[in-house]
């Protein structure tokens, strides 16, 4: 017996539902005596009809000697009572029955199983246990035969008939009933201290039609996690649930879990055909039980898996899946229904970057629903984006090394808790973004790794396989069925958990077969080339069939190198022969790196590096791109995003209130990473958040942390209520420079303009000088501007250098434009300035 792994067990609050989804299991109360003739006895007592104790002598003695056709009156009334008939010489069906003298003569054929069949089930390596266990038509009858490991005797209960089997020892059980065909039954099952009443799990057909069977087979079920899993269900009229894995190299597959304390020996499935999918149907069996797949490998070594579509698990480190059933009543259909009005890269979005188990360490998803729609709202961001929420093992991997791909981490609530977390902030106005991790697994020997025996849904080239940098394991995306699951599951947490966008991590890693890897460490593709065109296919087929079936979602790549047409439409082909990757937005990797380097200069070297200030328009509409601050950028010793700026705390803090307002005016959506909106100065840790305690108005400088935060809350409502600042995110015509080679003042001013040209003047003067009087071109046909926004406004913090008075363009013409205006340009501060 495998011992049992850790576990909470079922909670309370689902008990009744299993006991309403399925008839449990009936105990006698009392004790049976260790020797088996008592159990017999009692048993026995358990009769549906009573009966004189000379027909029940007579009835036991013919199910024992299961002759057929006896004459002895009494003998053939309990045969006929067995087999349903209403009259003497009728069969079941009203038919007059053959008389005995004409009918054929049938040698009864022997209930046991066969050597073969026997040690097949006992080593856990039958194919088709349907086809030996449970009632079969035989010659002279119906053969019960079944395998239930440590019971004392086993009865079949059909009508008012109740017939003990023989046991035949390792825990089986058979008997041949003289039936005329396979009856409704249940068994009745003696244990040492208990006798159960129980369906017997073999009497059923398969869970699963051809059409299912059908589509996993061509990698096509774009609903894969309601064909594979666990399912609580009713089948044939009886609830229980079913259980499916695919485990094609498997040499047999069994359930395990708490129900049948651990050992799956009595439990085994059945493969459906060429599919290498393995079914089960336990009656019985509801919402909360713990389970596992006990898969025997190819060597006839066995091992315990977790399954790879539970869409539950136990709380990290415990590693069992839960059986679950969903009973979450949603209330964001107004969400839903105008989140597909305009698509991503035309709307505004500006995102907050949440890591959930350290944004208020200890808050369950319920909890965070009660404080994070607040929180977000009350700052304007349209969006939060979640780190991985799947079950991961290692907390430290933040959520990046993922084993559940189909559950939400345990370590917060359940399932239907974290979409209570998603309905509120869709209540409160603000899409859900969620980080997806599709390139690479992690090794655990009770997740996917070789998951039965053999790589299965890594690559079985060991190259190809191993990650170099994570020490985690590639998916073989030129698997159909690896691609299916990876495919569903995207469209997964879009369709049943409301996601209304997926981040997809290290598409770099995917898309090249050398990515960190030596000459001699890798293989060309069929091509002679790097790129990794399984990969490449994958990701087409994911952003192609979510946009297909999910209107209104948006996919983003962290993609950081120059790949072609990342956001380009999978049909349109680019220079390099590729269709786009069909992406909505891309991670402007390069932005990021650039700029950040550009603001821990110090401000007299910036004139050196204004290049890396102004590099990102050249490519700026190469794809459409989010701007990241996030959370790779503020961890592992790159500091925080104030700590990065050079000077004393006045001049961090003023540095980032100017990189924070050229940020929000530069093409691109923003992300910023949750602590950098309020200048937190430590590092990152998952393990105690974000430093909330510098707010607290208790601490002496807690005014310069929330002065940064209110210029975030106001970059945000500025820049919703701006079109020109969105609506043409991916479109030159929404940008102009007025100037950008003016190095030597360390001075960057642009227009951005909406579908009319209604212009916003964006002016950042990263010089720790007033720069009085300073000449901008600007055109000619707006009468006056006005200050929207100045980052060094008192109320953030800043000098207070503003422009109170709305500011006339003179006739004289600067930088190219027919007018230019004056203005005094506060140190290390960012303007906006809109028509007056």
């Amino acid at each position: 017996m495998t011992p049992r792994p850790s576990s909470s067990g079922p909670d309370p609050e689902e008990t009744a539902t299993k006991k309403a989804a399925a008839k449990e299991t009936t105990t006698t109360g009392k004790k049976a005596t260790a020797k088996k003739a008592t159990a017999k006895k009692a048993a026995a007592k358990k009769t549906v009809a009573k009966k004189a104790v000379a027909k029940k002598a007579v009835a036991k003695k013919a199910a024992a000697e299961k002759t057929v056709g006896k004459k002895s009156v009494a003998k053939k009334s309990v045969a006929e009572k067995a087999s349903g008939s209403r009259a003497p010489g009728r069969k079941a069906s009203g038919k007059k029955a053959v008389p005995a003298a004409v009918r054929p003569v049938e040698t009864p054929a022997s209930p046991a199983l066969d050597a073969a069949d026997r040690e097949r089930l006992l080593a856990g390596t039958h194919h088709d246990p349907h086809t030996v266990l449970g009632a079969h038509p035989v010659p002279g009858g119906v053969a019960f035969r079944v395998f239930r490991p440590y019971a004392l005797a086993v009865s079949v209960l059909t009508g008012e008939l109740r017939t003990e089997l023989r046991d035949d020892g390792d825990g089986f059980f058979s008997g041949l009933l003289p039936l005329g065909e396979v009856p409704a039954y249940r068994l009745l099952v003696t244990y040492e201290e208990t006798v159960q009443e129980a369906e017997d799990p073999y009497r059923f057909l398969p869970t699963l039609g051809d059409l299912d069977l059908h589509l996993i087979g061509e990698g096509r079920h774009e609903q894969l996690w309601q064909a594979l899993g666990a399912h609580p269900t009713v089948h044939e009229g009886v609830a229980g649930t079913r259980f499916t894995v695919w485990a094609p190299n498997a040499r047999g597959v069994r359930v395990a879990g708490g129900f049948n304390f651990w050992d799956g020996t009595g439990h085994p499935m059945r493969s459906l055909g060429a599919t290498g999918v393995w079914e089960l149907f336990l009656p019985g069996i509801g919402a909360g039980e713990l389970y596992k797949f006990e898969i025997t490998r190819p060597d006839g070594s066995r091992t315990f898996r977790a399954d790879p579509l539970a869409r539950r698990t136990e709380v990290p480190p415990a590693t069992s899946s839960v059986v679950h059933a969903s009973d979450y009543t949603w209330g964001d259909a107004q969400w839903l229904a105008r989140r597909a009005e305009a698509p991503a890269h035309e709307a505004p979005m500006s995102v907050y970057e949440v890591h959930l188990p350290s944004w208020r360490p200890g808050l369950t998803y319920r909890e965070l629903a009660e404080q994070l729609p607040a929180y977000v709202g009350d700052l304007g961001f349209t969006h939060v984006e979640l780190m991985p929420v799947a079950e991961h093992p290692f907390g430290g991997s933040w959520g990046y090394q993922v084993t559940g791909f189909y559950a939400p981490t345990a370590r917060l609530g359940d399932p239907d808790d974290f979409k209570y977390l998603v309905d509120r902030l869709h209540q409160a106005g603000i899409g859900v973004l969620m980080d997806w991790v599709p390139a690479h697994f992690p090794r655990d020997d009770w997740a996917l790794a070789e998951f039965d025996g053999r790589p299965l849904y890594e690559h079985s080239d060991p190259l190809r396989a191993a990650h170099p940098d994570w020490g985690t394991l590639e998916f073989d995306f030129g698997r159909r069925e690896v691609r299916n699951f990876l495919v569903a599951n995207a469209v997964y947490w879009c369709e049943e958990f409301h996601i209304d966008g997926l981040r997809v991590d290290a598409v770099a890693s995917m898309l090249y077969l050398d990515y960190s890897r030596e000459p001699g460490q890798w293989t060309p593709n069929e091509h002679g080339g790097r790129e990794n065109l399984d990969a490449v296919a994958f990701l087409q087929e994911m952003n192609a069939t979510v946009y297909r079936r999910v209107p209104g979602v948006v996919t983003v790549a962290e993609e950081s190198t120059a790949w072609d047409g990342v956001t380009r439409a999978t049909h349109h082909k680019g220079p390099s022969g590729f269709g786009g990757l069909g992406f909505g937005l891309k991670w402007n990797m390069g932005w990021m790196h650039d700029s950040l380097q550009y603001m821990s200069h110090e401000p007299v070297h910036r004139k050196y590096h204004h290049g890396e200030m102004t590099f990102s328009m050249v490519y700026a509409y190469s794809e459409n791109y989010v701007l990241p601050i996030s959370h790779d950028e503020v961890v592992h010793g790159k500091r925080s995003l104030v700590s990065k700026m050079p000077g004393d705390w006045w001049q961090q803090r003023a540095n980032v209130r100017a990189y924070l307002g050229f940020m929000w005016a530069h093409p691109g959506k923003q992300l910023l990473f949750m602590g950098q909106e309020f200048a937190q100065g430590a590092e990152w840790s998952e393990a105690h958040g974000p430093d909330w305690w510098l707010l607290d108005p208790e601490y002496g400088a807690a005014a310069d942390h929330l002065g940064v935060r209110d210029l975030v809350r106001d970059l945000n409502a500025a820049y919703r209520a701006t079109p020109a600042l969105w609506r043409c995110d991916t479109h030159p015509s929404g940008f102009a420079w007025v100037v950008g080679d003016a190095a030597e003042d360390n001075v960057l001013a642009f227009l951005r303009l909406d579908a009319d040209g209604a212009p916003l003047l964006a002016v950042s003067n990263f010089a720790p000088v007033v720069r009085h009087d300073y000449r901008l071109g600007v055109p000619d046909d707006v009468p006056a501007w006005h200050e929207a926004l100045n980052t060094d406004a008192a109320r953030y913090g800043g000098g207070g250098v503003t422009n109170p008075d709305p500011v006339k363009p003179e006739a004289l013409g600067w930088h190219g434009r027919p007018a230019s205006i004056r203005l005094t340009l506060p140190p290390l501060a960012t303007v906006w300035l809109r028509p007056a």
